[in-house]
Order: structure tokens, then sequence, then C-alpha cells
């Protein structure tokens, strides 16, 4: 995670926010659930997975466990993977 001065840069546009966005869609596919069929068992618009898997906006911590539940896989799963390929 890169630097900014004293603080943390922020990470939408970095490598590892891509490779979460990467894993997140991974884990959907694997799921079998289409955008709109996740968005539908959270009670979002289709808008809200295509903006978090496009890099438009983040999800935070509550949100990736909603997400993961949605997709009833493991959440420590997906963040173990991702960690792999950061790593």
């Amino acid at each position: 995670m890169g630097t900014r001065g004293r603080g943390i840069s922020k990470s939408l546009r970095s490598t590892e926010h891509a490779k979460f966005r990467a894993v997140m869609v991974e884990a959907r596919e694997k799921a079998g659930l289409t955008q709109e069929e996740l968005a539908r068992r959270l009670n979002r618009p289709q808008s809200f997975v295509a903006k978090y898997e496009g890099g438009e906006r983040r999800l935070d911590m509550v949100e990736f466990l909603w997400v993961t539940r949605a997709m009833k896989v493991d959440p420590l799963r997906v963040l173990r993977t991702l960690i792999d390929r950061i790593s």
C-alpha cells in the first residue's frame, strides 16, 4: 500500500484494490450469480454491484460482509485469496 506524506494513499485506484475487485467478481461468478441476482439478494440496484466491481465505489467492511453473506461464501476465504494475491 502506497503512502503519501504521512498518511496512507487512497486505495480506490491502487493495484491492491484492483485485485480485491477481481477476487470479488470471481467469488460472485463461482457462486453462480449475476450482478443482478446478487443485487436482488442485497435489496440494492444492480448498479451497486457494478460500481464496486468496476472500481467506482468502495465497499466498507460491513458491506463486504453483507455481500459475502449474500453470495454464501466465507469472507475469510475471500480475504485469504486477496492476501495471497497481494503478497
